[in-house]
């Protein structure tokens, strides 16, 4: 089992300028750039209208074999590593689980969401599921999981292996420290060294498109409107001339 040194995070630019971007948006972005799938499938959005960006803490899950996890070790709290990758939390983290889309194992409950919370972590996305839901819903953490359980992170079949390593979570790879998007359309990995290009055009992005969604909700032809049509170019300088706010 492996414990590693905490993460880089990203500079807090990075964070702020992707904050009011969008998953879709930023999916759509990485898609043009040729990272086709940043979107992890599995974990769901369990918290409507909860959004985060932060930078990947990353917890690992192996399957058990009797050399490597055995029950009794857990009477020692401090070999549990779903602990360690929770002491490196620090405000507006957020922790990334591979737990193999398990459907029997809660990776964390009410004490260890509520020491998560206690340190300013953002949100929590496991590649399976947590515990202790009714607890769990009141601390209002946002989290994107597969599912719940009423069963313990080991009580199955699976065990927490490494922190803060590359880990695949919903078939995508995150590295420690990339930049995790997530609100109700998903959760997408962001790599902190396109982050600045994914800011830049989902800006440029998002600019037209809102004098766009205008005419199309007045009925203008979606041809000529979305994506904006080079000729209607013009039209769109004008408007965004005299709505400088916007």
């Amino acid at each position: 089992m492996t414990r590693t040194s905490d993460i880089v995070r990203p500079p807090k630019e990075l964070i702020e300028g992707l904050r009011d971007i969008g998953a879709a948006t930023v999916a759509g972005t990485l898609g043009h750039m040729g990272y086709k799938n940043p979107h992890m499938v599995g974990p769901v959005a369990q918290n409507a209208g909860k959004s985060i960006v932060g930078p990947a803490l990353t917890l690992q899950f192996m399957p058990q074999r009797p050399d490597l996890f055995s029950e009794g070790e857990y009477a020692d709290p401090e070999t549990q590593l779903h602990r360690h990758v929770l002491y490196h939390v620090q405000e507006g983290d957020v922790v990334v689980v591979d737990a193999r889309g398990d459907m029997s194992s809660g990776v964390f409950g009410d004490m260890m969401s509520t020491y998560f919370k206690g340190r300013g972590g953002a949100g929590i996305v496991i590649d399976g599921c947590m515990r202790d839901r009714p607890n769990v819903k009141q601390l209002d953490i946002p989290l994107w999981l597969r599912g719940w359980t009423p069963n313990y992170h080991v009580q199955t079949t699976i065990f927490p292996m490494a922190v803060n390593v590359p880990i695949a979570c919903g078939g995508v790879t995150v590295i420690p420290g990339d930049i995790i998007v997530a609100d109700d359309d998903g959760v997408v990995v962001v790599p902190v060294s396109m982050a600045k290009a994914v800011i830049d055009e989902a800006n440029k992005h998002h600019d037209w498109e809102e004098f766009s969604r205008m005419k199309l909700m007045q009925g203008e032809p979606l041809q000529r409107y979305y994506p904006l049509h080079p000729d209607a170019n013009g039209e769109y300088q004008a408007w965004r001339a005299a709505n400088p706010k916007r």
